[in-house]
């Protein structure tokens, strides 16, 4: 019984009472070159733009197919194609072409385009060539990423499964200062600055208070109803129903 070879990786499998003598160099062959490739090999590949690159798995011999890492060269871009053989297996694509994308498939079907420079695990699964994985573990930054306000700088970060690429945004921040006087207005809408000093507050007044000033003093309503009033001398004039405390 003649040799014959495994579906995937094309190892050659001696028949019995085949290759007397030969075991030794075939065996060398299967583990030293064939298997190897195919768990650790890294292999450089030329494509060219606009080109298919076709790969074969030889039976029984090295073969740039067979190997787990390929590292694209060359030119990339727009219909720029990596052909592999329909052989079920995994391949680590690294597109280190000068520019543009380059797809891996199977002949006559979609395959996966691979970015520029960009690093990905396919695997063809005797159809075409998909991706080898659709789950990201979680990413967890160990500080905030740094944003200079209204600078350009970008900031890279790296985690589990995940890279958070450069960019260059361009932030714009308003200039917050310490508030010193409370514009108010009175029902017609005019405003009247009440000049407080430093004013720190945490509600949003009630729009039914309304701050009108006559010739010598402040005058305070709610609804329309007078509440007290300040004169010139920072006396505190109350109304009937209003108690005042202390002296200003």
């Amino acid at each position: 019984m003649s040799s014959t070879y495994s579906t995937n990786l094309a190892i050659e499998l001696i028949g019995s009472g085949e290759q007397a003598g030969n075991w030794g160099s075939t065996t060398n062959t299967n583990l030293g070159t064939l298997i190897e490739q195919a768990i650790s090999g890294y292999q450089t590949q030329a494509v060219s733009t606009g080109t298919d690159t076709t790969l074969a798995m030889t039976n029984g011999a090295s073969a740039t197919a067979r190997n787990m890492f390929l590292e694209l060269t060359g030119t990339g871009g727009a219909s720029t194609n990596l052909i592999v053989p329909s052989n079920k297996k995994l391949y680590f694509i690294y597109n280190n072409t000068s520019s543009g994308q380059v797809t891996v498939k199977v002949s006559g079907q979609t395959g996966v385009s691979v970015p520029n420079l960009g690093k990905v695990l396919l695997v063809c699964n005797g159809t075409d060539v998909v991706n080898a994985t659709n789950y990201m573990a979680t990413l967890t930054l160990g500080s905030a990423l740094p944003v200079t306000s209204g600078g350009t700088g970008g900031t890279t970060s790296t985690g589990s499964g995940a890279v958070v690429l450069a960019t260059s945004p361009t932030l714009t921040t308003p200039a917050l200062g310490t508030p010193s006087a409370l514009v108010a207005t009175n029902a017609t809408g005019t405003a009247v600055n009440l000049s407080v000093g430093s004013l720190t507050t945490s509600a949003t007044p009630s729009t039914a208070w309304t701050v009108t000033q006559s010739s010598t003093k402040l005058i305070f309503a709610y609804g329309g109803t007078t509440v007290f009033s300040i004169d010139s001398s920072g006396n505190i004039i109350a109304k009937a129903n209003v108690t005042a405390y202390g002296t200003p």
